[in-house]
């Protein structure tokens, strides 16, 4: 081939690639285009079916931005110029769901140690995003030096956000000091309280002094004046404040027998060793993200469980541990003196050594299936009559024998320990709980069974493990005898077999929402559907943060 004809060859390719350049050049220019044309699309199509509020320019950060106000969510696009060229770039846009912005603040500047006026800088807005399971507080400001403007987009928000009817305004908060660590008035200091003022949210604060002191203000104080009630504490103080709520809601309707929903909810900021009830219902151990939960107006309904002995109330609660649970709080609950996490791991060796099981009588009533529409929701008249009248003794189910174990949860009970639950197969507002009855068994494989919960399932694999879904459980002690440490221990026999017989009168121990409750005769657990409304949403697992290693 000659040279000239090379030459030719050569510049034909370079013209085909010029020519494909251009091509690919034109159509990116024509996807960038149709992606503008669709972003305006979609934001005239928010103006009309959501209806704008407001639309101004703010700048985030150093760039001018055009921002959209509905009464829905507020949404932000970059001001870019075209270029000479005419190439169009590709709009990032940001969007705020009114629903989760809880403040709105004029932000101004101010000199060193003035506390008011300054010149107008523009608006702040405080929302709560979401990091996984959590709940964390986040800043949007969008800045114009312009007071008017300012003021108007400012006045337009307040206005927006107190249209969220659920959010509340005045609260009865109740700080336990004693719980745990000892840290829930720091945590309440440090981390609620600046979340709280931020809301607007006002206060009125009892540091407890003393077991009962809780339901006893609960029982005396004006709660028409609040918008919710709030505990800072473990398990003992939240199941005391929840038993106080419907015994005041039964006080107020007089209704003796019938248990009665309380019209304000219940926010819990976790400040104990295990938190299973705010863990079941805020999926992780925050003060923050339970704080959040508050002023946002998160809400669920929440099955409770009543505890009763010859027809007479224990109390109201979550869940119930008879037999292993209840001695080995029993234990636990003589070294006050031992730090928490020594004493609990104390107590569980110590009843693991010693390990007998409760000869009783076990009767449940099987927890009917709820009736659901053609789309899968609950029917809401179930949960109107939320003291159910006794069933038949036909329809209780009755077995006799030597059980290690007994629990009765009607919330999933998550925490840190037990990621996805100690009864991962219930949830919170599904109107049953879940009876967990552990056989006798050889200790091993009583271990076995108890490492399981850590883990993602299999703790009810067992052949001596039976799990109910119920509405109702009866336990009997068969000798209606109690329980004793001391002379437990000086018992003989083989501990495989024979079941704990004491002297007559003493009662027996029972893990009640982490308290001891003893009690020596036939105890009834009924549950009542939705009985209480919680700050916070429904999960299915807990943040796992801790292992215990005792066993």
């Amino acid at each position: 081939m000659s040279e000239p004809e090379e030459e030719l060859q050569e510049e034909r390719r370079d013209n085909t690639k010029k020519k494909t350049k251009k091509t690919k050049k034109k159509k990116e220019e024509e996807e960038k285009k149709k992606k503008k044309q669709d972003h305006e699309e979609q934001v005239e199509e928010e103006e009309q079916s959501e209806c704008l509020v407001l639309r101004g320019i703010f700048k985030l950060g150093k760039k001018s931005h055009d921002v959209l106000l509905t009464r829905t969510r507020l949404t932000w696009t970059p001001i870019v110029p075209e270029t000479p060229t005419g190439e169009a770039s590709v709009l990032q846009t940001g969007v705020i769901l009114l629903q989760d912005v809880f403040a709105v603040k004029v932000k101004r500047r101010r000199a060193a140690g003035q506390q008011s006026g300054g010149p107008v800088l523009g608006v702040t807005l405080f929302y709560g995003r979401r990091r996984g399971r959590r709940l964390e507080e986040d800043t949007l400001h969008l800045h114009n030096a312009s007071a008017e403007h300012t003021h108007t987009w400012y006045n337009t928000l307040k206005e927006l956000l107190t249209g969220f009817s659920h959010r509340p305004r005045y609260m009865k908060v109740f700080i336990n000091p004693s719980s745990h660590k000892k840290e829930a008035v720091y945590i309440y200091r440090e981390h609620v309280a600046p979340l709280f003022k931020l809301a607007d949210v006002r206060t009125d604060i009892t540091v407890t002094e003393r077991k009962g002191h809780a339901l006893s203000v609960m029982k005396e104080c004006r709660l028409d004046e609040y918008d919710g009630v709030v505990c800072v504490g473990g398990d003992g103080s939240v199941a005391e404040l929840c038993h106080a709520l419907v015994l005041r809601a039964q006080l107020d309707a007089d209704s003796p027998v019938k248990p009665v929903k309380p019209a304000l909810p219940l926010g819990i900021i976790p400040a104990g060793s295990t938190d299973v009830v705010s863990c079941s219902v805020h999926g992780v151990r925050d003060p923050v993200t339970a704080a959040l939960h508050i002023v946002l107006g998160h809400q669920q309904q929440v099955d409770m469980c009543s505890f009763s002995s010859l027809g007479q109330l224990v109390c109201f609660g979550f869940s119930a541990m008879f037999g292993f649970g209840g001695r080995s709080l029993a234990r636990a609950e003589k070294k006050r003196w031992m730090p928490s996490s020594r004493r609990r791991e104390y107590a569980l060796v110590k009843t693991l050594a010693r390990l007998r099981p409760e000869d009783c009588q076990l009767s449940f009533l099987p927890a009917k299936k709820p009736n659901r529409d053609l789309f899968g929701h609950r029917d809401q008249d179930q949960d109107q009559d939320l003291d159910p009248e006794p069933e038949g003794e036909d329809s209780w189910t009755t077995n006799q024998g030597l059980y290690l174990s007994i629990s009765i949860m009607s919330i999933p009970c998550l925490s840190p320990h037990t990621p996805r639950g100690l009864a991962p197969n219930t949830s919170v507002a599904n109107g049953s709980a879940a009876l967990i009855a552990v056989g006798n068994t050889s200790r091993s494989e009583f271990v076995k069974h108890l490492k399981r919960y850590s883990g993602s399932s299999g703790q009810f694999s067992f052949s001596f493990v039976e799990t109910h879904c119920v509405s109702a459980v009866k336990i009997r002690p068969r000798s209606l005898t109690g329980w004793s440490e001391e002379e437990s221990e000086e018992e003989e026999g083989d501990p495989r077999t024979t079941p704990i017989i004491q002297a007559e009168g003493q009662a027996f121990p029972w893990n009640i929402d982490g308290e001891l409750v003893e009690i020596a005769n036939e105890v009834v657990i009924r549950v009542h559907p939705r009985l209480i409304t919680l700050y916070g949403e429904e999960v299915d697992e807990a943040e796992s943060t801790v292992s215990c290693s005792c066993i």
